[in-house]
């Protein structure tokens, strides 16, 4: 019952609040060029630090390029122009089948009992 709930409440084509929800993100991050996948902070999860390792250098470079572009508009109080705009995917994935083959390798793993490949600290 609970699992059910919470599926269609998360869910952005039956329910409308998610709908609305994601139209908000989507709208936010196209402002500023990003994707939804750009928000992931390696420095905090070890696992996403290793799937942008895996990923190929064209795939990290624009990630880092989007990045960059966002935090010089932010920092001028600008937006992307609406022609570049209508141009973006904020919900276009590129990390999400990486990190999750990461995570699986990881949960694998420590179920092998086998050494962790990295220690889970904070900076």
């Amino acid at each position: 019952m609970l699992s059910s709930l919470s599926a269609w409440f998360v869910n952005p084509r039956k329910n409308p609040l998610a709908r609305l929800h994601m139209k908000t993100v989507a709208y936010r991050l196209s402002n500023y060029g990003l994707r939804y996948d750009d928000l992931y902070d390696p420095y905090n999860d070890l696992d996403i630090k290793e799937a942008l390792a895996r990923l190929p250098r064209e795939v990290v470079d624009a990630r880092n390029q989007r990045l960059k572009r966002a935090m010089d508009l932010s920092m001028k109080h600008q937006y992307l122009p609406d022609d570049v705009k209508a141009l973006q995917t904020p919900f276009k994935s590129y990390l999400s089948d990486m990190l999750a083959l990461v995570k699986k390798e990881r949960e694998e793993r420590e179920a092998l009992g086998a050494l962790p490949l990295y220690e889970r600290t904070l900076p």
